[in-house]
């Protein structure tokens, strides 16, 4: 069944229908139960219809080449202070990957500085310094 292409008026009485049905097959499955326990599913359908609400959908014409997002927020344009506060999240990812990329070059200088100073202050020949595998031998002594 469609409903979307129906009346409003056949979409309630399709609803209205489907819920006597519903109701009708729980009365007819209560009717082995014990009579305690049928008054309290009886209060509790009692409290159920109390605290139903029906919610009818208010709608609101709709000019062409309105924006949409002006009739959301009462017909008011957001400022500029809203505007600008949409780009604060932004602003602090750009400043986050600055500082980061900062950290990282420093670290990388300290890195380079320590190895420089382990160089100029060991009593090494003059060949140790030509050696390809020196600079990983003074981390790798560095680290331990």
């Amino acid at each position: 069944m469609n409903i979307s292409s129906e009346p409003t008026g056949t979409v309630s009485q399709t609803e209205a229908r489907f819920g006597a049905r519903i109701a009708a097959r729980l009365d007819e499955g209560s009717r082995d139960l014990p009579h305690n326990i049928s008054e309290r599913l009886r209060a509790g359908r009692m409290r159920a219809l109390a605290g139903r609400r029906v919610t009818e959908i208010q709608l609101q014409p709709v000019l062409a080449g309105t924006r949409s997002n002006s009739a959301s927020l009462g017909g008011h344009t957001p400022g500029f202070w809203t505007r600008a506060s949409a780009l604060l999240p932004l602003l602090a990812l750009v400043l986050g990957l600055i500082a980061i990329g900062a950290m990282q070059d420093q670290e990388r200088a300290f890195e380079l500085a320590e190895v420089d100073a382990d160089l100029l202050t060991a009593d090494l020949p003059p060949t140790a310094f030509t050696d390809a595998g020196f600079l990983q031998y003074l981390k790798k002594a560095a680290q331990e």
